[in-house]
Formats: C-alpha cells, sequence, structure tokens
C-alpha cells in the first residue's frame, strides 16, 4: 500500500487469514478449515483489533495443522472465537497467581505528555537505564508533573531527535498522513509483514511422525518484552521444547515472566560473557529455531547474526524482530508498541475517532501480540521449507510493519462505542506453576486433533540448566 490508508469498513476475518498465510509462503486454502466466529468490535477501538487477534492466531493454528499433516498427521478441525481470541491478546491483564493479580506494568512517569510547541510525545520508561537517561536529558525530578514542566520547553519532534541520539525511546505523535510522508513510513511500503528468506545451504530435514505439530521441535526464545515471548508461546502451545534464555543482569516486567512463560524452560546465560556465549553455541547446535529482539545489531555483536547462526547449525530457522522496520533511516531505532502506536498515527487515528484531544492508545497492545504470532507463522513456515528444500531460513517481522497492516485493514464504524468486557470466567484454565497456582487465558484457537496446550508450567527466570532436555 502506498496511498492513504483507507477509511473503509475492513475485509472479511476470513479474507485477513488466507493473506497472512499467502504472505508466509503457505496456501491459502489452509484457511477452509478453521471456523471463525465473532466480528468487530469486540473491544473499544476504531480499529479491526479483533480480526487482527483473530487471524493471526488461527494462521498460527493453521500453520502447525498443516505442518502436522506433513509429519503424517491428519486433516484436523479449527476454530477461533474473536473475542477470545481478542481477551488472549491482553492475557497479561488478566492472570492471577494464588489469587494475587498482576503487579503494575507501568512505570510512574510512562505515557504521554505536551510539548510547549502544542505537540504531543509519549515516553517509556519500564526499564530503569530508560527512566534514568529520560531524567537526564529533561534535567527534572522523578514526578510526571516536573516531567511535563520540563517538556513545555521543548518541541515534540526536537524531543524526539534528542531522545533517538541518546539510544532513549520516545516519539511524537503523527497524524497517519504524516507518518506515510516520512522517509521511515515510505521505507515501510517494500517490506513483507512476514519476511522469510533463505539464509543459507543445507540438506532437506524431513520431520518424524509425532503426536503434536511441533513435537521434538527445539526453539531458543532470546526475547524478553511481549512480542517474542508471546511468539514463542504460541510455538510451545503447539508442542514445541521452547528454552527462554535470559541474562541474570537485565530487568524483565514479572507479569510478562509469569504469562509468557506458559510453557518453556527458562535458563540463564549471559552473552557478556565467554562463558555465557559458549552456553548459547552449545544450545545453537541442537536447535530448530532461534528467536531473538535485540536492539538491531545487538546480537551480531555477540557472535549470533543470522549469518553466524546458520554456519554454525545449518537448517536453522532464525527469527528476527525489530521496531522499525529493516530499511530506512529509522532502522537501527529502538522502540516498544506504545511508541510505534504514536509515531505511525494509530494513537492519533484512535484519538480522532473517539473525539478526544492527545494520544488514544488500542484497548490492547496489538503490534506486540500480532507481531508474535507472525514470528510465530514465519517460524513454522520456515521449519515447513526446511523440511521438504532444505536450507536456513530467516524470518523477519517488525512493529511498524504490523502497524502498517492494521492501520491497511480499514476502520471499524462506530468502533468506539463498543463495550470494554473483562474475560468470562470460561476463557480461563488453571494450573500449578512457579508463582503458585495460576489462573490465565486460555488459547484460543480450537484444535480438533492436536488441542493447543501449554505441557510445562511458567516459571522463575533462570529455573531451568541451560541443557536441552532428552
Amino acid at each position: 500500500m502506498t496511498g492513504p490508508f483507507p477509511d473503509a469498513p475492513p475485509p472479511a476475518p476470513r479474507r485477513a487469514l488466507e493473506d497472512l498465510l499467502a504472505g508466509a509462503g503457505l496456501p491459502p486454502g489452509l484457511a477452509a478449515g478453521v471456523t471463525l466466529t465473532g466480528s468487530d468490535p469486540v473491544l473499544p477501538s476504531s480499529f479491526a483489533v479483533g480480526t487482527v487477534a483473530q487471524a493471526t492466531i488461527a494462521a498460527v493454528a493453521a500453520a502447525a495443522a498443516d505442518l502436522w499433516t506433513l509429519r503424517g498427521g491428519r486433516q484436523q478441525d479449527i476454530a477461533v472465537d474473536m473475542l477470545h481470541a481478542a481477551q488472549e491478546y491482553r492475557s497479561e491483564r488478566y492472570f492471577t497467581a494464588d489469587g494475587n493479580p498482576p503487579g503494575r506494568v507501568w512505570d510512574a512517569i510512562a505515557g504521554p505528555y505536551r510539548c510547549g510547541d502544542g505537540g504531543w510525545v509519549r515516553i517509556h520508561t519500564n526499564f530503569p537505564h530508560h527512566r534514568d537517561g529520560i531524567l537526564k536529558l529533561l534535567d527534572c525530578d522523578y514526578s510526571r508533573e516536573a516531567v511535563q514542566a520540563a517538556l513545555e520547553n521543548w518541541r515534540a519532534d526536537a524531543f524526539e531527535d534528542a531522545v533517538a541520539e541518546r539510544g532513549l525511546v520516545a516519539t511524537m505523535m503523527r497524524s497517519p498522513d504524516d507518518w506515510l510522508a516520512t522517509p521511515q513510513g515510505a521505507a515501510l511500503a517494500g517490506q513483507p509483514l512476514v519476511s522469510l528468506e533463505r539464509l543459507g545451504d543445507a540438506p532437506p530435514q524431513p520431520l518424524e511422525p509425532a503426536e503434536r505439530p511441533l513435537a521434538g521441535l527445539r526453539v531458543l526464545d532470546l526475547t524478553r518484552i511481549v512480542a517474542g515471548p508471546v511468539g514463542c508461546k504460541a510455538l510451545a502451545a503447539h508442542g514445541a521444547d521452547v528454552m527462554r534464555i535470559a541474562s541474570p543482569n537485565l530487568p524483565f516486567i514479572p507479569a510478562a515472566v509469569t504469562d509468557y512463560g506458559r510453557g518453556k524452560l527458562s535458563a540463564y546465560a549471559d552473552l557478556d560473557t565467554a562463558e555465557g556465549r559458549a552456553t548459547l553455541a552449545g544450545l545453537l547446535k541442537e536447535a530448530d529455531v532461534f528467536v531473538q529482539a535485540y536492539r538491531p545489531g545487538g546480537i551480531a555483536a555477540r557472535g549470533f547474526s543470522p549469518e553466524q547462526a546458520a554456519q554454525a547449525r545449518p537448517g536453522i530457522v532464525y527469527v528476527t524482530l525489530c521496531a522499525y522496520g529493516y530499511a530506512g533511516p529509522w532502522a537501527g531505532r529502538r522502540g516498544f508498541d506504545s511508541l510505534v502506536q504514536t509515531a505511525s498515527g494509530i494513537n492519533h487515528a484512535e484519538a480522532a475517532a473517539a473525539g478526544i484531544d492527545g494520544p488514544k492508545e488500542l484497548p490492547c497492545q496489538a503490534l506486540d501480540h500480532a507481531s508474535g504470532y507472525l514470528m510465530a507463522l514465519g517460524a513454522i513456515a520456515g521449519l515447513k521449507r526446511r523440511a521438504t528444500v532444505g536450507g536456513s531460513w530467516h524470518v523477519r517481522v517488525s512493529l511498524a510493519r504490523t502497524g502498517r497492516w492494521l492501520q491497511g485493514l480499514g476502520r471499524v464504524p462506530g468502533g468506539h462505542a463498543c463495550p470494554d468486557p473483562a474475560p468470562g470466567d470460561d476463557l480461563f484454565e488453571e494450573s500449578d506453576s512457579g508463582f503458585g497456582r495460576l489462573r490465565a487465558i486460555r488459547h484460543a484457537a480450537q484444535l480438533s486433533a492436536t488441542p493447543a496446550r501449554w505441557e510445562r508450567p511458567s516459571v522463575p527466570l533462570g529455573t531451568h540448566p541451560p541443557v536441552w532436555p532428552d
């Protein structure tokens, strides 16, 4: 799409599902075996967040079921309800551990502010080094009032540039048209939603028969915020052995560890040390999928670029997530869902539709969750290619390109009049975990022959040794 974002109503969810499958190089006819119930709006938004949630979750389920038939499994029925899918996009809000709700996710000064020129910016300070850097730049105390007072001396665009120069994270609010007119907005037009490129040669690696679509496949999860952990959680739901690798020296969001850790092993490896890099190298040699969301260039500096991984483990499916895309002047910038929403016009468009001044967020972190499922979709597509034609494969997804897809689906008339529902009891499941008795949203994709489930409980970081299980 090179013109303005459409205002027309979104397409039927099945069309969105078919397009996702085709874009990942999978047969769009797989959508015929999926029952999709519900229609937008299911959450209060002028964007088709329900369609996005339903289509991405269904695409991963359909791809997993397709891979299972390649392993000798039979055709099966799949069903995804739109409201259930949308509530799974907010799963981190609703879980309880021993009856206790998740703790506070957002830092006290994170969020939107009006600058002295009347423009708006959004800052992200959930991690201490980002918070401290913003406070140093503004030379102010740690309070919303102090930050607001300091930003009254800034133009929104100048603040955005100053933040980027220092490797911090904040963006200026733009309209959708203003975003499309930027060099970065224009650069996204030529980038696929899910990029799947051959990294190198390797013989085909057929998959043996198994009880579940991804059983026996090993996934290294080197992600820690939302999108990557959600994508790897989806792979675990279909039977993959997922090992989350965390640094003992980096901060994590507790809610993300508890909820997105379902189905995963969790081990420590400090990649800033020779020992940690050697540990990861050993795990990589026996892995099938390598998922990373380091800042651009960060993982390559530690010896695990896509090319290095493919050389060490021919046949690897390497999955990369970035914030703003893989070309354009912002390709190297750090970013998060909320900041991409602000920069790319989503907050502006939501506010205009709701008739309010200032930024308005989507009712869920749709860019994060959608990107996570797109990463999982690309990983499964890469595994299928490895099994049939061989090769090592590189999957690339970006939050901004996902946002462009969401915006390109059109708008939901009267979307903000939709109630904001709490999930019903029927959407929850309970299990023991490393955090106590966990009550959390169950997976929205229902498969008739290989039900999606998380066999391993979520556990605190570093619970397991960095060794693949037998």
